[in-house]
This record gives structure tokens, C-alpha cells and sequence, in this order.
């Protein structure tokens, strides 16, 4: 079995995502264990968004970076699931919803010092 090469902030931030599509899917569709086509496209789409994002481990939540990366009609669809989800999270997945709390927090690492910090250390 290979190492999973992603950080753990990277893993947690998609099982939050995943997390809020699902009690979102759940009390506006009524999926059981999957979601439905709709969130499903939705999810994928944030997937990709967090796999290409440049910061990665540093990175602050999506609503608070400094590079809004996702399509306007993708981001109102995905503050709609938030709203409604967050606070749903603080009962359901307690830690990970503190988690996700500090994560917004957290100040949005300038993107050229990220590009900096990693050329530093490959050289």
C-alpha cells in the first residue's frame, strides 16, 4: 500500500466538504448514502478546486482566500450548501466543525511566498 502523499489539513478539508454535501443532500433531496447528481457535480467540482489549490496545507477556508478560484454560479451554489450545513456540523461532526472554525481563521499565506518557501526547499 503506497503513503497517502496528501497533508492532513488537505484530507480533512475534503472529508469536511464531503461531510456538508452529504447533510445537505440529505435534508433538501433525500439521498441516503449517496448524494445525488446535482451535490455529486457539485462535490467533484470542489474536489477539483482543492486538489489544484496553490496553497494547500497553508491554505485558510475557501470563503476567506485571497484567490476565488471557483466559478461564480459554483460558489453561490457551494455558500448555499455551507450556510445550511455549518452550523448542522457543530452537532453532528463537532470536531470537525471546530476544525474547520480555526481553519477560516487562519491568514491566507501570500501566494508568493508559498512559491518561494517551496523553491527554497527544493534547492
Amino acid at each position: 500500500m503506497s503513503p497517502d502523499p496528501l497533508h492532513p489539513r488537505i484530507r480533512r478539508e475534503y472529508k469536511t466538504i464531503a461531510v456538508m454535501m452529504h447533510i445537505y443532500c440529505h435534508d433538501h433531496h433525500g439521498s441516503k448514502d449517496a448524494l445525488c447528481s446535482e451535490c455529486q457535480e457539485l462535490q467533484d467540482y470542489a474536489f477539483a478546486r482543492l486538489e489544484k489549490c496553490p496553497f494547500q496545507e497553508d491554505k485558510t477556508t475557501c470563503a476567506n482566500c485571497p484567490i476565488h478560484c471557483y466559478q461564480q454560479e459554483m460558489r453561490e451554489r457551494t455558500r448555499k450548501v455551507m450556510r445550511y450545513a455549518g452550523p448542522r456540523m457543530l452537532r453532528r461532526h463537532p470536531l470537525l466543525a471546530i476544525l474547520h472554525l480555526l481553519d477560516g481563521r487562519k491568514k491566507p499565506v501570500e501566494l508568493s511566498a508559498k512559491r518561494h518557501k517551496r523553491t527554497s526547499a527544493e534547492g
